[in-house]
């Protein structure tokens, strides 16, 4: 140990392996962020009716290709649906639903969906399309 001398070493700690690492961290979540507020896939119905301003952050409701019922991420039958707008309502905290129902959905399970909303008396109802594609463009 003669040869070795205390001068030489370095007492620093070197962050660069730190600050990448949390680079990459950054980086996958900046890509999975927005993945995760639309994780379902509804392929919406087209329409020409032009875009509807919202007064306030509106609750979703969701009707998937299966026919499942998302509020939020949870899954409802239409009973608990009915149930669970009509506590939401009293509790004073729905003022506007959007609803999204794949193209495919059969009508009379978003009738349903429509009539559980109008018994919990909730009027203002938007259902969300995609806009009609021109056949030109």
């Amino acid at each position: 140990m003669a040869g070795i001398s205390r001068k030489g070493l370095l007492s620093e700690i070197n962050v660069t392996p730190l600050v990448d690492v949390m680079l990459v961290l950054l980086i996958i979540f900046m890509i999975t962020a927005p993945l995760l507020t639309t994780g379902l896939k509804v392929d919406l119905p087209e329409t020409q009716a032009g875009e509807l301003q919202a007064t306030g952050k509106p609750l979703v409701i969701v009707i998937t290709r299966e026919g499942k019922i998302l509020v939020g991420r949870k899954v409802l039958s239409l009973k608990r649906l009915s149930r669970w707008l009509a506590e939401a309502r009293s509790a004073g905290l729905i003022k506007e639903v959007q609803l999204q129902a794949d193209r495919r959905v059969p009508y009379e399970v978003v009738a349903r969906v429509l009539g559980e909303l109008s018994a919990a008396g909730i009027t203002s109802v938007a259902l969300v399309t995609q806009p009609l594609e021109h056949e030109g463009s």
